[in-house]
């Protein structure tokens, strides 16, 4: 499973670190979250792969996350969320 965070449309609303604390990061100083261990895939976009025992979280980061900022793919490529 993955997870793609568009950074360019993060509102900072920060809901997506209160639900997967290991995932992601407060930068209140850019009034952004960050993906932890994020690389960028394409401009403003984000990628990390997500461990087994995180999946559960990383679904509901991108559903707490107000503007759809964040989608998550099974290992087929599918988008779960």
């Amino acid at each position: 499973m993955r997870v793609e965070f568009d950074r360019d449309a993060c509102i900072g609303m920060f809901q997506c670190a209160a639900e997967w604390e290991a995932g992601f990061e407060v930068d209140r100083d850019a009034g952004k979250a960050v993906l932890v261990d994020g690389e960028e895939s394409e401009d403003g976009v984000f990628v990390r792969d997500v461990p087994e025992d995180a999946e559960l979280d990383a679904k509901f980061a991108a559903r707490a996350c107000p503007v759809d900022a964040i989608r998550v793919y099974d290992d087929d490529g599918e988008q779960v969320v």
